[in-house]
């Protein structure tokens, strides 16, 4: 078995999307049994600005196109976090330890019926509102410290 630590991490990028009352969007994925939630969030193409690509990511998985929003902030720097032994290997054909993401603050200007998790290709089964401070209990265990971290970048906007 390949020893996780010797692979690369996954470019990707987030997005932490907070409605007018300050709450941040989530959305359970289609291939959990677990009953966590996650913000929208996914690898980069190649050559694609980060940016760009947490814009991209947004509108895939929740029909919510880049004029609905207004980027407030960004991560100064990249964070990372590691699969679990158990999905190293299977996850992104077995190419990635985990994923290295840039993280971007938006404020959401549409409203919840601009919101369509039924897209062309569905990640997500559910979606809500969330208070920022419950993202780290909501999220799969092996994310939990990656949320606190950007929870933490974006502190001052919260």
């Amino acid at each position: 078995m390949t020893d996780p630590t010797t692979l690369p991490y996954r470019p990707g990028a987030g997005v932490m999307l907070l409605n007018r009352e300050g709450k941040v969007f989530v959305a359970q994925r289609l291939d959990s049994t677990l009953e966590a939630w996650q913000m929208p969030q996914g690898g980069l193409d190649e050559g694609e600005a980060p940016e760009a690509g947490a814009l991209r990511e947004l509108e895939e998985e929740t029909g919510i196109s880049p004029g609905m929003v207004e980027i407030v902030a960004h991560c100064p720097a990249p964070l990372t976090y590691d699969l679990p032994h158990d999905l190293v290997g299977k996850l992104w054909k077995g190419r990635w330890r985990g994923q290295k993401q840039h993280w971007f603050l938006a404020r959401f200007l549409g409203e919840d019926s601009d919101i369509d998790i039924a897209t062309e290709h569905p990640e997500f089964r559910a979606w809500k509102w969330a208070d920022p401070e419950e993202l780290p209990a909501m999220i799969v265990p092996f994310k939990k410290a990656l949320y606190e971290q950007v929870l933490a970048a974006f502190r001052d906007y919260l």
